[in-house]
């Protein structure tokens, strides 16, 4: 699965830069998301410090409590783009 991510490394700003197993690189804007009224699970991020604990789990990028980003969704819009930015 060429979705599945190899790399991953906080970045300033709530943003990730990540790699997946066929090679591709790009980013990942997730502040908009983090630092909105709808945040919902992901508004814990807004603490530096737990958002800098991203791991790698099953090819997805996670943090402690289970969160996570869908890594197909990630990789369609990066292969696009070149960039994935999180709206809500």
């Amino acid at each position: 699965m060429p979705w599945r991510v190899t790399h991953v490394k906080p970045l300033a700003d709530y943003r990730l830069d990540v790699t997946f197993v066929d090679g591709t690189q790009g980013e990942v804007d997730i502040s908009k998301l983090i630092l909105s009224s709808e945040a919902g699970v992901f508004e814990v991020l807004r603490d530096i410090n737990l958002f800098n604990q991203v791991y790698i789990e099953h090819g997805a990028v996670t943090w402690p409590g289970e969160i996570d980003l869908a890594p197909d969704a990630m990789y369609k819009e990066i292969k696009k783009h070149g960039k994935w930015v999180i709206e809500k």
